[in-house]
């Protein structure tokens, strides 16, 4: 049983460290860990890298200053951010330290916004940057391409980007890159992920969560995590408070999130790489520790994580003042610390600030950085720009599935069986997990049984390496289902998890969804840039399930309906986003296998949790979810001739009152000839010009029809159908029913008639819109107004809905 480790609230003394003579990780190091050539080799790697950003930002030419520095050689526009880029190329250059002295497999995530100067002279430096991109060569015409290049017209971004080598967290959103990293090092026992936290970034409300990650992380199995908070004290133009309140008072906020900080703060170079030195190797040998007991020795306690608080000056080694005003150790170094390079005074500061990083000691004479600094730099994967952790389809494995079809629902007719649609593709998923037992996790904010795929806790619990009780359910430091009451940690852990070279998937209530609407936003933009990259390989796609879905939350109430995360999906690059709808179980394992065997997209799957009917045998649904959208001959009667109205549905409730509708209709006028097409890929309805899977339009028209009546009943928001179809030859006489933000606690079928897009309502829309019925339209209405009527008054009455409606079965 995990529990806590205690804690003494004594402070780490790197004064104290002192063991001559002892290597081991295990062992504390020494205080003064460099020797005098050590520092010296450090500290001018350090600069090189901060001359290489600064390069970055404001020059055009001279990469080497071998002429004074002129307003021809600086941008015409500058762009770019400063503040946070020495802190982390100082923390990259002692990583890189680390691996070099240890043989580590390390990854370098960059959390402070904008930080892409940073990664981009350290992966120059160390040589990943020019073998992935040979134009970048490493000479003076090199240099003067990577200065030029950054935030310039055909260039590259100032984030550490999908083009920056080493880099799965972009750092432009801020609040992401803690839990990318703890999601990178699950299930990658010999990985460290080195984390970069800015302080502004521990702002957010996600980066507070992802502290919480270490109660999750099972030092048997998993890797390891280095968070380093960087306190440069300030954001664009406001303190930043975790470096405004007391030490004692940060210390206690990060002891209780289950860490020990080491301290290292200051701003006298030599000092400060002494202290860095000592305290990575010191944070290291914790880890070490901590897993050497847990895999070797069986330690069972929840271990208290090493981690390194640095607090060094914003701007560091950047001009202290400009034009009279504090720059250094201010917001005004947040971006670029001066501009107006009109001005041949700025001109002056920037030439002096750059000499002062002197770099004729750091390049030769034809721009090479010189044999003795390069070889500070790790070799081959070791590197963080080359680390194969941050490309992670280099590292892919295919997951083992099984067999779909073995999950079936057997039915003998379209309706005659009914079941929870999600409950079977749990079944599925157990098996999922228990083949993949290091390659696949299930991540869901404590929805995992409400959401009906509880049978994964046959084969495995859920992840928790907190304290636990003998009467907890399901809960194991090894399990494989993670679950924290977040949204921003399961997305956020599983697309670590993904990036790194490993599959999931992440089941949320429709509703909350939203709360990673951004999230989701950053990581397709991430792949559709990708895309257009040749040296990264494709990842296993990000798979979200929304169940518990808009019209089966009719006992929650209004705040929990809202269908419009598609909307929001449907925004993104057509190469990267696929919408599924699947109206039954059958159709939803079909969907699900071929979504976990994608690559290099987000799938969006919704499907309800609630029993109903099942309408398709497998067979039916592997072809009908093949295609994405087709008739449902067995719901049709315009066989041999043209319909008077096409019915269609995407989305398993509004299929089912579509079908309820068609069943009323062939009763009250049996010579109405009508045609039933179901949607399960949404992307179909667009034009095959604009998605992948957009139907052609003559295959559209034989469909829809080019002149019929078609009436659209869809799960979410109605204009979205319109939006997709506003270019087909028929979208003048399509009409869509679906969510119009009407609900509140009420009865499944309410749900329904508050939005009108119940059975009743649709019969009389067909009434309005097929000509041959106008005749009857007006009885045809109150027909249904009567029965609406009805339904009010008994729900009202008995708090559930009519016989009729319940006990409804399609019986054709």
């Amino acid at each position: 049983m995990y529990s806590f480790e205690p804690y003494t609230g004594r402070p780490i003394r790197l004064d104290l460290l002192v063991h001559k003579g002892e290597t081991s990780m295990d062992a504390p190091t020494p205080a003064t860990a460099l020797t005098s050539v050590e520092l010296e080799q450090l500290d001018a790697y350090w600069r090189a890298a901060n001359y290489l950003s600064v390069g970055q930002i404001y020059l055009f030419d001279n990469p080497l200053l071998k002429q004074p520095l002129d307003r021809a050689h600086i941008k015409p526009r500058l762009l770019g951010h400063w503040g946070t880029t020495p802190g982390l190329n100082f923390i990259y250059a002692h990583m890189n330290r680390a691996i070099r002295a240890h043989d580590l497999d390390m990854i370098f995530i960059t959390g402070p916004g904008h930080g892409g100067p940073a990664v981009v002279a350290n992966t120059y430096l160390e040589g990943s940057y020019s073998e992935l991109y040979p134009n970048i060569t490493r000479d003076e015409a090199g240099l003067r391409q990577l200065f030029r290049q950054f935030s310039f017209p055909g260039g590259i971004p100032s984030h550490a980007a999908p083009e920056t080598p080493g880099s799965i967290n972009e750092g432009g959103e801020l609040g992401y890159s803690l839990l990318h990293a703890y999601g990178a090092v699950f299930d990658n026992p010999d990985l460290i992920a080195c984390c970069v936290i800015g302080d502004g970034e521990a702002e957010t409300g996600a980066l507070a969560t992802s502290w919480h990650s270490n109660k999750f992380l099972d030092p048997r199995g998993d890797g390891a995590v280095l968070p380093v908070l960087h306190l440069n004290g300030y954001k664009i133009a406001n303190p930043a408070f975790l470096a405004r309140i007391p030490r004692h008072e940060l210390e206690s906020l990060l002891t209780g999130y289950g860490y020990r900080p080491i301290f290292v703060e200051g701003d006298e170079p030599s000092d400060m790489h002494q202290k860095m030195a000592a305290a990575v190797d010191q944070a290291l040998a914790e880890i070490r520790g901590i897993q050497r007991r847990a895999r070797d020795g069986g330690e069972t306690t929840r271990p208290t994580w090493p981690m390194i608080v640095l607090d060094s000056p914003k701007g560091w080694t950047g001009p202290k003042e400009v034009d009279g005003k504090k720059t250094e150790d201010y917001w005004r170094s947040h971006q670029v610390p001066f501009g107006d390079l009109d001005n041949p005074a700025h001109v002056r500061l920037l030439d002096d600030w750059m000499r002062s990083y002197r770099p004729e000691e750091l390049f030769d004479a034809g721009g090479a950085l010189k044999p003795e600094l390069a070889a500070l730099a790790p070799t081959g994967e070791r590197r963080m720009g080359a680390n194969p952790h941050a490309n992670g389809g280099k590292l892919l494995r295919d997951l083992r599935l099984p067999d779909f079809r073995d999950y079936r629902v057997e039915l003998d007719a379209p309706g005659s069986v009914v079941s929870e649609t999600t409950r079977t593709l749990g079944a599925y998923l157990r098996d999922v997990v228990r083949d993949n037992p290091d390659n696949f996790r299930l991540f869901g904010p404590d929805e995992t049984h409400s959401n009906r795929l509880s049978a994964v806790f046959e084969v495995t619990d859920r992840t928790w390496v907190a304290e636990r009780y003998p009467y907890d359910d399901h809960l194991a430091a090894d399990g494989r289902v993670m679950e924290i009451l977040s949204e921003h940690a399961c997305e956020g852990w599983l697309e670590g998890y993904l990036l790194s070279g490993r599959h999931g998937l992440f089941s949320c209530y429709e509703a909350f969804i939203h709360i990673i609407g951004s999230m989701f936003n950053q990581h397709a933009k991430w792949l559709k840039v990708c895309n257009e990259i040749p040296w990264r390989v494709p990842v296993a796609s990000l798979n979200i399930l929304l169940t518990s879905h808009v019209w089966r939350q009719d006992h929650n109430g209004f705040s929990h309906q809202d269908p419009g995360f598609i909307d929001h999906v449907v925004n993104k690059k057509a190469d990267v986003i696929r919408v599924y709808l699947p109206p039954d179980a059958n159709t939803l394992l079909v969907v699900a296998d071929k979504c976990l065997r994608s690559r290099n997209l987000v799938n969006v799957i919704v499907a309800g949790k609630q029993p109903e009917q099942q309408w398709l045998d497998m067979d039916a649904a592997v072809t009908h979810a093949g295609v994405g959208v087709g008739i449902w001959d067995w719901a049709c009667n315009d066989q041999g001739g043209e319909p008077d109205i096409v019915l269609a549905a995407a989305g398993d409730v509004p299929t089912m009152e579509m079908l309820a509708a068609i069943d009323l209709l062939r009763t009250l006028v049996p010579d109405l000839k009508i045609r039933f097409i179901n949607v399960v890929d949404l992307m179909t309805l667009q034009p095959a010009e604009e998605h992948p899977h957009g139907l052609p339009d003559e295959e559209f028209d034989l469909l829809f029809t080019t002149d019929k009546p078609i009436l659209f009943g869809y799960h979410g928001y109605p204009w979205l159908i319109h939006r997709l179809t506003y270019r087909r030859t028929n979208h003048d006489n399509l009409h869509v029913r679906g969510y119009k933000e009407e609900g509140t606690t009420t009865t499944p079928f309410d749900m329904v008639v508050l939005n009108e897009l119940d059975r009743f309502h649709l019969v009389i829309d067909v009434a309005r819109r097929v000509p041959k019925l106008q005749a009857q339209a007006a009885h045809l209405q109150q027909q249904m107004l009567d029965k609406l009527g009805a339904h009010t008054q008994y729900i009202h009455a008995h708090g559930e809905d009519m016989p009729e409606i319940r006990d409804w079965k399609w019986a054709r």
